[in-house]
């Protein structure tokens, strides 16, 4: 039980890393090229599905079992931490449809990285 709440904790901390790194990297291209600010919101998506794909099959490896349910609370617990992290910095932060599709990905993606992480030799 220990191993598996260290494992899930290592997988969530890997995605917020992971989050960052990439958020920083989209925010030097938005900077200095042209492209255009209406892919924000696809883009931040597409990295929170990454981050978190990425977070839920390392954190799994070592599990090797119940891949579905530690991948989703990776997943929950993650969008949790981002929504708590929002809604300090932005009082006027609310659920809305962007949100629920976040909540959403968050999970699907979790699952998957489980069941990913918990196959891999």
């Amino acid at each position: 039980m220990e191993k598996t709440i260290t494992n899930i904790a290592k997988g969530v901390i890997i995605s917020l890393i992971t989050t960052f790194i990439l958020l920083f990297i989209f925010a030097v291209v938005l900077t200095y090229t042209d492209v255009s600010e209406t892919i924000i919101n696809p883009v931040i998506i597409v990295i929170t599905a990454i981050s978190i794909l990425i977070g839920s099959s390392i954190g799994n490896i070592k599990i090797k079992k119940n891949g579905l349910l530690n991948g989703a609370f990776i997943g929950g617990i993650y969008i949790l931490t981002i929504y708590l992290i929002s809604s300090i910095l932005n009082w006027k932060f609310g659920l809305e449809l962007q949100s629920l599709i976040m909540i959403a990905v968050g999970m699907i993606f979790g699952i998957l990285g489980g069941i990913i992480g918990v196959n891999k030799k």
